[in-house]
């Protein structure tokens, strides 16, 4: 993953007591703006953050798509002459139509499967998970600022 600077200023300032204020000697608007500065640096790396893992999650499940169609053109064509062959090989037990019944109906046992197992892949792709933690964090800790 790319280098995303996360802190933002004056995170790591804690006051030797807590019940004090950092800085007694700011003006109400000096503290305001440095409020609004702060909120936006927050955002600010909460969105890149969140660019950077989204441009990761895309380029692996665009390049993991490019596989799955390369390799599904090439078995489409592969298992079409095979199951032509296996058909016509039956067709010397039994009629043709229910050789022809019996090769599809297993291809579409095949493709059921095929389904379930690509859709649960899809599904196991995360989007932002670190942007995720960093926000509900960032929550937690604006409630304990106003309470």
């Amino acid at each position: 993953m790319s280098d995303v600077d996360l802190s933002y200023r004056g995170a790591d300032r804690t006051p030797d007591d807590p019940t004090k204020p950092l800085e007694p000697e700011s003006s109400l608007g000096d503290l305001l703006s440095r409020l609004t500065t702060d909120f936006s640096g927050l955002v600010s790396t909460q969105v890149e953050l969140a660019k950077v893992e989204i441009k990761e999650e895309v380029a692996q499940a665009g390049k993991g798509a490019g596989l799955l169609t390369g390799g599904g053109l090439a078995g489409y064509l592969g298992v079409t002459f095979l199951s032509f062959a296996a058909a016509w090989g039956l067709d010397e037990v039994m009629p043709a139509a229910i050789a022809f019944l019996l090769v599809g109906l297993a291809w579409l046992v095949i493709a059921g499967v095929l389904y379930a197992t690509g859709r649960r892949q899809l599904d196991a792709v995360r989007v932002a998970p670190q942007t995720k933690a960093a926000i509900k964090e960032d929550v937690q800790w604006a409630k304990q600022q106003k309470s």
